[in-house]
Parts: structure tokens; sequence; C-alpha cells
């Protein structure tokens, strides 16, 4: 489902509620020469590295993403912000706004913003530590990665948000017949 949102974002349940479930979710890690992509399955379980989109005009990235999200039937983003350790927004957070509120009439899709904090640290420490990746490789994959490890963390905490709606005793499932 398409409308409008606030530059604020939405809440998960807010976005659970607004999108189509046969949709999937498109994670955003943007930064000033990049932005890393990821998307969700259709159930909204899993988060897979999608690639880099190196920027260049804005219009042209806009395009890019659009034509991405039309293929791949996605219903909602998930964008990345860089809040800083003491929880403050900085100059890079209202970057990342500006650019979704530039997005919002070229893709009027719903968006959650999720903080990232360390996100990109700790990708960079399993490319290091698990994967053993060359620097170069490391720079090759980390946009994609993060956008993923934000993702991820936006789609476990739905879950989590989502079975905490269910009444207790309730599996959602079979009656009780107890």
């Amino acid at each position: 489902m398409q409308g409008r949102w606030s530059v604020q974002g939405l809440s998960l349940p807010e976005l659970h509620a607004r999108v189509a479930r046969s949709a999937r979710l498109l994670g955003l890690d943007v930064g000033s020469r990049t932005v890393g992509l990821a998307l969700s399955d259709v159930t909204w379980t899993v988060a897979s590295p999608l690639g880099t989109l190196e920027r260049t005009r804005f219009a042209a990235d806009a395009e890019r993403l659009r034509a991405l999200a039309g293929e791949r039937e996605v219903g909602g983003l998930i964008v990345g912000l860089p809040v800083q350790m003491d929880g403050r927004e900085g100059p890079r957070c209202q970057s990342v706004r500006q650019f979704v509120r530039n997005l919002q009439p070229l893709l009027p899709l719903p968006v959650v913003f999720w903080d990232e904090r360390l996100s990109t640290a700790a990708v960079e420490r399993v490319l290091i530590g698990e994967a053993d990746l060359s620097r170069r490789r490391r720079g090759q994959v980390v946009d994609r990665a993060a956008a993923a490890w934000i993702l991820q963390g936006a789609l476990d905490a739905l879950a989590h948000a989502v079975r905490a709606r269910i009444p207790a005793g309730d599996s959602g499932g079979e009656p009780d017949c107890g």
C-alpha cells in the first residue's frame, strides 16, 4: 500500500498495518557516496544484502531506487538513521532525512527510520574476524551488509512486536480445546 508519511517516519506496527503481506521491505544505508541495499523475503523474516548504489545525481539515484522497488515488489522502506552515540541527531541524520524527504514524491512508500548505531562497525568486525576479507573486498560489501544488518534488526523487532500482541495462551493457530 502506498501513501504519505512524515519525515519522522512510521513506527514498525504502523508499517506492518500499511504494507501488504506479499510485499517485501527494502533496507537502505544512505551514505554520502553510496546507498547500501538489502531486501527482505516476503515473510519479513530474513534480510539479504542486495547491492550498492553508487550515488550520482539525486534524480538518477531516485529513479534507480524507484525501478528496483517496482521490480522487487517493495512495499516499504527501512532506512538506517546514523544517530550519534549519545542519542542525538547530528548532520548525518539530517542528510539522511533530507534524502528521504526528496525521495518521497518519486517513491511514495511508507518509511521506518531505524537506529543504525554501530551497524557498520559490527559488520566490519564480522567481515574481518569471521569472513577474513581484505580491506578492498570489505569496502565492496560493507554498505550492502550494513543495509542487511539494519533491515534484519527492524524485521526482528517487528516479529517481536507482532508476537507480543498475540494474547497469552493463543498460538495464533489451532483453537484451545483444553
